[in-house]
């Protein structure tokens, strides 16, 4: 077990994949928080078989992933306040049993560094199209990299220097916050090490379409909250949604009303075109019919993000406090 850092896990109705995670997290940690945000299942009563401390976050304030995470670090940090590091999981995913000891490494060779993370992979990326490319989604470029997901080790010293997770962002939490912690001189690396088993548990449309307009929620409202930053911060994912999804379709749906068809036919070529890119971008990694899919959905998440943006706009101009976006 790693001596310098404590482990916080947040959840909510995760059942058996709760129990995969608190087994494989209490083998490498003597110190564990696990959040709850108003779970009706038994996750509080496993948690507390496992010997991890429990917060319950009042149901009184609106749930968010970030005020979770801060919760279990304060609770961390008040409990083992000599601890240097700390690993975030979700409580959807299992550890692997490798990562703690060489995230920890890297950490104490590179003092410079925030954040360490590694592949995320999904545990059944068979089971359907939408889990599938959730495991191409945790595909991320090893090196330095500019954010890290839900799971990954931190530096604690680094995390109070910038206040920790933004507790007002539904989605987007961990990148804002590397946005802040880069903005500070600290750097994220991701790894060339498995992390972490995820369960996505995906297998309708309509979840992975909701999932998808969170992204873009969270797109839009990052990208206004450090909008006169030096370093920006997806200003381009919310422009090229706002395009393919909203600015786009109005010109084709209106140049097909005045008879201007030409540029109709563009128009729609032009999402052929965006279709082909993305599956001869992909032909040396996967197979013709994962790439075929691929193709697909990344053609159509446009629109999901798009509303997503649209939502926030929206919420914003009637001074609206967000909703939790929640596809499972």
């Amino acid at each position: 077990m790693l001596s310098n850092a404590g482990c916080v896990i947040i959840g909510r109705n995760e059942g058996e994949r709760l129990e995969r995670c608190l087994e494989s997290v209490c083998k490498a940690f003597a110190q564990v928080i696990y959040v709850d945000s108003g779970s009706t299942d038994q996750s509080v009563q496993k948690a507390e078989a496992s010997g991890a401390q429990v917060v319950n976050l009042d149901m009184d304030q609106p749930f968010t992933a970030a005020r979770a995470r801060n919760a279990g670090l304060t609770l961390l940090y008040q409990t083992q306040p000599d601890l240097e590091y700390v690993q975030f999981i979700d409580g959807d995913c299992e550890l692997v049993s490798s990562w703690p000891n060489a995230a920890a490494t890297y950490l104490d060779a590179n003092p410079d560094v925030a954040v360490v993370c590694g592949r995320r992979r999904e545990r059944f990326p068979d089971a359907s199209v939408y889990n599938r490319l959730c495991d191409i989604e945790w595909n991320t470029p090893v090196g330095e990299a500019t954010a890290c997901g839900g799971d990954a080790l931190m530096r604690i010293k680094a995390l109070h220097e910038v206040n920790a997770y933004n507790v007002n962002l539904i989605a987007g939490e961990e990148p804002e916050m590397c946005h802040r912690l880069r903005m500070q001189g600290w750097k994220i690396f991701r790894l060339d090490e498995e992390m972490t088993l995820h369960d996505a548990a995906i297998s309708r449309f309509g979840q992975w379409w909701k999932r998808a307009k969170r992204a873009g929620y969270a797109y839009a409202a990052v990208s206004w909250m450090h909008r006169n930053s030096a370093i920006g911060i997806w200003q381009k994912e919310v422009a090229r949604s706002m395009v393919w999804g909203v600015v786009l379709p109005i010109i084709i749906l209106l140049s097909f009303v005045v008879s201007l068809y030409g540029i109709t036919l563009v128009g729609l070529l032009l999402y052929i075109y965006l279709y082909m890119k993305i599956y001869l971008r992909t032909q040396h990694h996967y197979i013709t019919a994962i790439r075929l899919k691929y193709a697909l959905c990344m053609v159509l998440i446009k629109f999901a993000e798009a509303m997503g943006s649209l939502a926030f706009i929206k919420d914003c101009l009637l001074s609206r406090t967000s909703k939790i976006i929640e596809y499972k």
